[in-house]
């Protein structure tokens, strides 16, 4: 397979993961070749695993961690059924998603607010490792400070000494999901679903330069500018501002 049909097929997983997220393999190989893609399981669940993409599992997770994982308790269970996360900085989520351009991708991380919804830090990155991950948490740190609990997947990235270490030296709890429990972040992949269905299936961005352009503008109207229905129709910055004022907005 070319570049060209590789990252063709990439944005089909992307989308289809988007639209239908709890379809596994099984269901995307046949499809897909309907979609006219010369596909096999293998190369469906590499680029799935590449990408970042897991199956969303309508019952308990029962897969295991990866071998040598520092694998950490999901801490917001009692939080959310007791309707305790009630203030910013509380808790916040953080995850990473493949964004598609015309001819390559990239993969952002973005970090929110579970309580406002406030997007508190986001970075575009080429690869999956753990610097611009890390990176994008401490620009958050730096502009909003620290949230007590910090939740995310079992990505590598999470359970990597590095990241563990910086959260462990700034006093925020670590809190990670189950693998393919998609629920238990929800907030944050509800987040990446608008943003890929009202802007990126939209514009064909054609560079890095215009995806960060592009997905800077998105979040400064989804923080300032749209309200949100769980938000009693107020916008995540005036949620966040009342408790944790804001220096400036748009």
């Amino acid at each position: 397979m070319d570049e060209r049909s590789r990252e063709l097929l990439m944005q089909r997983l992307d989308y289809w993961g988007t639209e239908e997220p709890a379809w596994g393999v099984r269901t995307l190989v046949p499809l897909l070749r309907g979609e006219g893609f010369e596909v096999s399981r293998d190369l469906v669940r590499g680029l799935r695993a590449e990408m970042g993409l897991e199956t969303i599992y309508p019952k308990e997770n029962t897969s295991k961690s990866t071998l040598g994982a520092h694998k950490m308790p999901y801490l917001l269970r009692h939080l959310r059924a007791q309707d305790m996360i009630w203030l910013p900085n509380l808790v916040w989520a953080v995850d990473i998603t493949y964004i598609r351009m015309c001819r390559s991708h990239m993969y952002l991380t973005a970090i929110i607010d579970w309580m406002s919804r406030f997007i508190v830090g986001w970075g575009l990155s080429d690869t999956l490792e753990t610097a611009p991950v890390l990176d994008a948490v401490k620009r958050a740190n730096a502009e909003f400070g620290e949230p007590a609990i910090l939740n995310s997947d079992q990505g590598s990235q999470f359970t990597s000494e590095e990241y563990m270490a910086y959260l462990v030296g700034r006093k925020i709890r670590q809190s990670m999901d189950g693998r393919g429990r998609w629920a238990d972040n929800v907030v944050i992949e509800r987040w990446f679903r608008s943003l890929k269905i009202e802007n990126i299936y939209i514009y064909d961005y054609q560079s890095p330069r215009e995806l960060h352009a592009g997905i800077g503008k998105f979040v400064e109207r989804y923080n300032f500018v749209r309200p949100h229905q769980t938000l009693g129709y107020e916008t995540p910055a005036s949620v966040y501002n009342v408790f944790f004022p804001l220096n400036a907005s748009p």
